[in-house]
């Protein structure tokens, strides 16, 4: 009994060992590619390296775009990848993109007005112009619903007063209400002060998502909706998440 005990400790040391020089080795083997990447790529950032569980590929995320490469970074691929090997095909390039959408939304929320219909449970965010027809559709629509939280990017990127307006928008004490007068009245009612805003970091943002016009709409999931959506489409795609 004594012996069966020992040699079971043993094995589990060995066991131990043994996946500690593997988790370091890989680690290893990701900060190389890393710093090749790096070397090939000075201009973009190598924001994570993820070891993928066949033909020696790493997903790569180079500058908010999610790639594939060797461990030599000698070749390396975009598109998307799928797995097969279960009963349902999974797009894994795009579990990634929402996933890091997801995570680029949720720290931004101090650049975004931020308005909440009800218990604010359901989240949402919109990327907006204040002189876009569709956003001021959009907007109709989100008040048809109840227990959500909006999250509005401005981009303004429509009109040479967009920018202006959204200036007005962000810097004036109620920045909610503000963004219901321009969308509900198309004017404000009250000027504001000059101010710091975040559309510079709102730009980069949309740049990152590949947004090129308003609106745009996310779940808090990472998944884009596409432009104007109507709240019973919005409704459906809240009632699966």
């Amino acid at each position: 009994m004594m012996k069966r005990m020992v040699f079971l400790l043993l094995a589990a040391l060995v066991t131990s060992a043994l996946m500690s020089l593997g988790v370091r080795a890989q680690g290893a083997d990701e900060a190389k590619l890393r710093q090749v990447l790096q070397v090939k790529f000075p201009k973009a950032v190598v924001e994570s390296i993820t070891k993928m569980p066949f033909g020696g590929l790493y997903e790569v995320v180079l500058g908010g775009e999610i790639v594939y490469a060797d461990a030599k970074a000698e070749y390396m691929m975009g598109g998307s990848l799928y797995d097969l090997r279960g009963t349902d095909m999974r797009n894994v390039t795009q579990e990634t993109s929402q996933r890091l959408a997801s995570k680029a939304l949720t720290t931004s929320h101090d650049s975004a007005i931020k308005m909440v219909r009800g218990n604010g449970k359901r989240v949402i965010y919109t990327f907006e112009d204040p002189n876009c027809g569709y956003c001021r559709e959009l907007y109709k629509e989100l008040g048809k619903m109840n227990d959500i939280t909006v999250y509005t990017f401005l981009l303004p990127i429509l009109s040479p007063d967009s920018k202006e307006k959204s200036m007005a928008v962000w810097c004036a004490k109620d920045r909610a209400k503000a963004w219901d007068q321009l969308m509900t009245k198309t004017a404000l009612t009250e000027t504001s002060k000059p101010c710091d805003t975040p559309l510079e970091k709102n730009a980069l943002l949309a740049q990152r998502f590949s947004i090129r016009g308003t609106p745009a709409i996310f779940l808090a999931s990472g998944q884009q909706l596409g432009g104007y959506v109507p709240a019973a489409q919005i409704e459906q795609a809240l009632a699966k998440k």
